[in-house]
Parts: structure tokens; sequence; C-alpha cells
């Protein structure tokens, strides 16, 4: 008799061409990530090629019962580090019958906003730091804490080695690995000051394709917890009081900022984004307020500032920055929940399309 892993771990590819295709999207909270499998007949690279499906809409907070059907438009492919061999990972975004995106589709504006001539002509670069907190299943709270309890001040977590220091690891290499078997451009990963909380980087990806890609390494580090049996929490402040809270500090470059001269180009991109702090910081993540305190390497939530190598500012330019005089800068502002169709394309809109 076959052992169940025996099964699950099956080579399709000895037997027929049909491969597996896994359809994800993003549920009715804007956090929530919900998919489905269906067969197809051969293997497939190109979205365009797959077929739209449907789901119950009522059963996501979509749409109403009596007109629940919800269109998904498959839009970027990743290959399956679950199921492996041809099998596919697909990002979709959904849509009404008629064909209009629903309320909780973001991606929608955000192609728009990335198909703009003038931010085309720039190029425009993220890389996303995705924190998150992982968690013990039965009592929500972080793995390597004592239940109901607390360890060690922070200090010794950031990048820690040690089993009294770095809890989850395993969870963290595997999620890194999948990644990039699975196409994803992760650049990277690291313990952070809270312990039981870690750290992904996403990019350099261009346009559009940084909020796929987030989004899609959220699904696999999901798949992988709960094979794990720990919950990851993406909540900015998930223990309060004097422990860091999670972030998506976003890198950003445009074609003139890494061009020589690049610098005053990201003061004035700075400037705009001052501008326009409270409608930013309103798309940045539900409570975020409970991390931008102030403390803990924030800026207030209320206040604006950049500097140099400043983990406390809003906005911060790294010192290789500076002194070359072009390259990039970091909004330190967006909540670990935050959507990143929505922070990507508002960066790019307000920098490139909007007026100082």
């Amino acid at each position: 008799m076959s052992l169940l892993s025996d099964l699950v771990n099956l080579n399709l590819s000895d037997s027929t061409e049909k491969i597996i295709a896994e359809y994800i999207w993003i549920g009715g909270s804007g956090m929530d990530m919900r998919s489905k499998a269906r067969t197809l007949p051969g293997p497939v690279s190109d979205p365009s090629k797959l077929p739209k499906w449907n789901y119950d809409g009522s059963s996501t907070g979509q749409a109403p019962g009596e007109d629940s059907e919800v269109i998904l438009y498959p839009q970027a492919i990743f290959k399956d580090p679950f199921r492996r061999g041809s099998n596919i990972l697909v990002m979709c975004d959904a849509y009404t019958p008629a064909g209009d995106p629903i309320p909780t589709n973001k991606r929608h504006d955000a192609a728009k906003i990335f198909s703009h001539p003038d931010v085309v002509a720039e190029e425009t670069w993220y890389g996303i730091e995705q924190e998150y907190t992982l968690l013990q299943k039965e009592v929500n709270w972080p793995v390597g804490w004592p239940i109901g309890g607390f360890p060690g001040p922070q200090g010794p977590y950031y990048c820690g080695t040690g089993a009294d220091k770095a809890f989850g690891r395993d969870i963290v290499d595997a999620h890194y690995k999948a990644c990039l078997y699975a196409g994803i451009n992760i650049s990277g990963i690291n313990g952070e000051v809270m312990p039981g909380q870690w750290e992904f980087q996403v990019g350099p990806s261009v346009g559009i394709s940084a909020g796929d890609e987030v989004w899609v390494a959220r699904y696999i580090l999901e798949r992988i917890t709960e094979i794990a049996g720990v919950v990851v929490s993406f909540d900015p402040k998930p223990i309060p009081g004097d422990w860091n809270g999670a972030g998506a500090h976003t890198n950003y470059s445009t074609k003139l900022m890494r061009e020589d001269g690049g610098y005053e180009v990201i003061k004035k991109a700075i400037e705009k984004l001052r501008l326009k702090h409270k409608e930013h910081i309103a798309a940045y993540g539900e409570g975020n307020e409970r991390r931008l305190t102030g403390k803990h390497e924030t800026a207030n939530i209320n206040t604006f500032k950049w500097g140099v190598a400043n983990r406390g500012a809003s906005v911060r330019v790294g010192r290789d920055t500076e002194k070359a005089g072009k390259g990039y800068f970091e909004d330190r502002r967006p909540a670990s929940n935050m959507d990143p169709y929505v922070v990507t394309s508002m960066i790019a809109e307000t920098t490139i399309i909007g007026k100082p």
C-alpha cells in the first residue's frame, strides 16, 4: 500500500501530458488568499492561453448569494513548488461576468497606472521587504515564546543564530527555496528584531510584476506554514508593547533616478510623497497606526520626514545612493499587510504622473 506522501509526490509526467494549474486570487478581506485547482491538457507558459474560470463570490465576501459568480482572469504563471513537474501556480484577478473588476480587484487599477506611457518610460523598479510573524497555531502566540509569557528583550534576535534566538528557520528556508523554484525574484531572507518575526525580500521587480510576485510569495508561505502547522501573521503590530512591528518597506527607483544626476530626481520625488502623505498612509495597510509610533525604527504616522541612513524616517535614502548621486530610496511607511498592487502603483502615480 502506498504511503500518502508517495501519492502526493507522484510524478505525473511519467503517465500523462496533463498538468494541474492552481488558480490563486485575493479574497474579500483583501488579505485572505484563496485557490483551487484544475486539470489542463498540457503545459502552458503564457497566461493569455489559460482559460478563465469562476468561483462562488458569496463564499468569499465578494458577491451576493443571488448573483454569486465571479470570473478569474489568469495574469501571471509560476512553477508549482508543491506539485513540481510542469504543474503551475496562476495568479489571477477577479471580475464580474460583465467584465468589470470587482471592488477588491486592486490589480486592475494598478495595471492601468503601470501601462501609462510616462510610467513605462521610467522602468520602475521595486524591492519589497515583507516582514511577517510565525505564531503557534493553538495559542496565537509567536513561535519560540513561552505560552503566556515573554522571551528576553530585543537585541539578540535580529539576524540571530541558535536555538534560543532563531525560531522557525526551517519554514523560512523552505519558503526561500520554494520561491526560487517558482520563479519569484526573491532576493534574500533574514531574522527580524522581534523573535519569531522574519523577513523576505522580493525584487528588483519591474512594474506590475512586483505585486504579482509578492502575492504569490505570500501564498507559498501560507501553504508551507499550513504544512508545518504554524500560522503566519501579517499584522503590523502583532504583540503590543516594547516589540517591533512588521512592515513592508518598499524600495523604489526610476530610470532617471538610476542615471547620473538621479539624486535630484529622488529628492523631488520624495517631496511629492510628502505632499501626499495622508493619502499614502490611508492606503498603506490596516492597523498601521499601531506600528508607526515614532518608536521601534518608525516615523510617527502623522509626520513625514526623510533622511540619509535614518531608519526613524518615513523615507530613507541609503549612504550609497547619496555618495553615487543616483540610485533609489526606501518608503518605510507601508505595513506588512499592505496590498503591493496598491502601494507600488501609488508610488509610481505620485512620483511620475502626479504634479508637485
